[in-house]
């Protein structure tokens, strides 16, 4: 540009302003140049105070100090380091190559920033007041800064390339004409994507996304009542964990530690649904007392995650749905009020190894968390939590699922099965409970002895036969299969004849229980 204008190395440019020749001069020598008045008030810019021509500058001179900028003073290295100004007109760096540090604070720009396809070293942008941010497939060497930025009609990253850290920590983004906050579709990141304490007015997109190490959302504001989703998120690969926590206020050197007594806490809060599908994570999804405000039609949808922690450690939504069917996680790390009621928990195809419950737990707490999630019948999630808890020991509780499975299971079956479902359950709870078989063996053996020594017993056969035992043709009537020698010896007549009959069955239905019991506990084992 210089050539152009006709202009000699370190010249200045004739049709400046003032204030844009002392940007000039401070760009030339790599210094800070500070146009704020010194109060509060009147330099913030998201404010209502005008700002006079005495504090502004007109973007295509940045433009030109960035793309074809005089050379550094001698000793020194230029970059654009500016505090308090106003930026006129729209700045345009599209498609452009820009070596020079960038910085800009507290500075109001008065039209959208336009950035697609252009290359930076390092840019920051600290608490600016910006119309829109357009940076599709930007790219920098090293950190894109955004931190305490207000964007009033979005930002867009759209296959961004960001070669160390992406900041936006306590950013405030409203939605575009699209109904986006921030559209990051494909976007990557070498190193942490931190947007603590982000107020998002409008659909969080990161569709794709991937980040070297963490994303962290502490204490963000997700909020969308426009459309269904606040954080719209599949596919999303984060290399290790995604933070949905809450995040001390007030001293940015609390974020990711414990507060000081005192500091104010603010939770991760997402109103409108998250959809995190097919989402890959090197070590886990934290989700401790994050709080979700869901409508009827609205999901925390986890389909198909992978992650070797899942954290599920926020608060029940009162509404919506929680989906993590084809999930895959390592250890699950939960509490009991953290979950959905009936209805609105779906976990077909999910699967865990561990389970980590944080506070009381009960097995009728768990089993009503399996239930929630099977409206209708199904074997998988009673299956998968007893192999679970027979991993970790608990053979009992195990057992207690299997039970509850076959309970749930019999409401299904016709009128004939659901009676011969509660004959087995009754008797030896369809085999996890073997113990109630000798109970009522020996109940029935009991009965049958004191009611058959008052029967009258005739002989079969006059010449042979044994000497006459009541618990002896007891027992005989009750084991199938084994004879004792004592039932086909003796004619009953009339009631007792029924007795022994009744006798009879009791002993099939008690046989048949417990090898159904011992079936399953082989297959099982």
């Amino acid at each position: 540009m210089t050539e152009v204008t006709g202009l000699s190395a370190g010249d200045l440019p004739d049709d400046l302003t003032a204030a844009e020749a002392g940007m000039w001069q401070a760009f030339r020598n790599g210094s800070v140049y500070d146009l704020s008045s010194g109060d509060g008030v009147v330099d913030d810019p998201h404010g209502g105070h005008p700002w006079g021509p005495e504090r502004s500058v007109r973007a295509r001179i940045i433009a030109w100090l960035l793309l074809d900028g005089p050379p550094a003073l001698a000793g020194r290295v230029s970059a654009l380091k500016l505090a308090g100004v106003r930026v006129t007109g729209c700045l345009d760096l599209a498609g452009g190559t820009v070596r020079p540090y960038v910085e800009l604070r507290d500075c109001r720009f008065d039209e959208q920033v336009l950035l697609p396809e252009a290359r930076f070293t390092t840019l920051r942008l600290v608490n600016c007041s910006v119309p829109r941010l357009e940076a599709a497939r930007v790219q920098t060497e090293g950190d894109l800064h955004l931190p305490r930025c207000r964007f009033q009609n979005g930002v867009r990253l759209t296959d961004a390339h960001i070669g160390t850290d992406l900041l936006l920590n306590q950013a405030v983004v409203y939605r575009d004409r699209g109904g986006r906050s921030i559209a990051a579709d494909g976007l990557g990141v070498g190193q942490d994507l931190q947007a603590e304490l982000l107020e998002s007015h409008g659909e969080l997109r990161l569709r794709g996304a991937q980040i070297g190490v963490s994303l962290s959302l502490r204490g963000a504001r997700l909020n969308n009542p426009y459309s269904r989703l606040a954080l719209n998120a599949p596919q999303l690969s984060v290399e290790r964990t995604l933070y949905l926590t809450p995040a001390g206020v007030g001293n940015p050197l609390l974020s990711g530690t414990t507060p000081a007594r005192g500091t104010r806490i603010q939770r991760f809060e997402c109103q409108g649904g998250l959809r995190l599908d097919d989402g890959r994570f090197g070590d886990a999804v934290d989700l401790e007392r994050a709080r979700f405000v869901l409508t009827d039609d609205q999901e925390l949808s986890l389909r198909r995650v992978h992650v070797p922690e899942l954290r599920f450690l926020g608060d029940g939504p009162q509404r919506g749905k929680v989906v993590l069917s084809g999930a895959r996680i390592v250890n699950l790390v939960d509490r009991a009020g953290a979950w959905p009621g009936a209805g609105r928990l779906h976990m077909g195809g999910f699967t865990y190894e561990n389970l980590v419950p944080q506070g009381p737990f009960p097995l009728t707490r768990r089993l009503d968390w399996v239930a929630a999630a099977t409206a209708e019948y199904a074997p998988e999630p009673y299956e998968r939590l007893a192999a679970v808890l027979r991993e970790a020991g608990e053979d009992e509780d195990a057992r207690e699922v299997l039970l509850a499975k076959q309970r749930r299971r019999r409401e299904t079956l016709p009128l004939a099965g659901k009676l011969w479902g509660y004959a087995q359950d009754w008797t030896v709870a369809y085999g996890y409970r073997p113990g109630r078989a000798a109970v009522w063996m020996a109940v029935l053996w009991a009965a049958g002895t004191l009611a058959f020594s008052h029967a009258d017993h005739p002989p079969t056969s006059q010449d042979q036969h044994p000497y006459w035992s009541p618990a002896l043709f007891t027992l005989d009537l009750l084991l199938p299969v084994i004879d004792l020698g004592q039932a086909g010896e003796w004619q009953l007549r009339g009631g007792w004849q029924w007795l022994s009959a009744a006798m009879i069955m009791l002993g099939w239905v008690l046989a048949t229980t417990v090898a159904a019991g011992a079936t399953r506990l082989l297959r099982r084992s």
